[in-house]
């Protein structure tokens, strides 16, 4: 989220919407989870994967 932007269950619908105009209605997230940081590789610095 960019600076000043709270998480709220409001943001959580928005983004689900957001997501079902652009996709199949089926496609949409159930869950999503705010976190502070994506996990980055040790060597390069990229976003880990799982």
């Amino acid at each position: 989220l960019t600076k000043g932007t709270t998480p709220s269950e409001q943001l959580v619908k928005d983004i689900q919407e957001y997501v079902k105009k652009g996709t199949a209605p089926y496609k949409y997230p159930r869950v999503v989870e705010f976190v502070e940081e994506l996990p980055k590789t040790v060597g390069s610095g990229k976003i880990r994967r799982a």
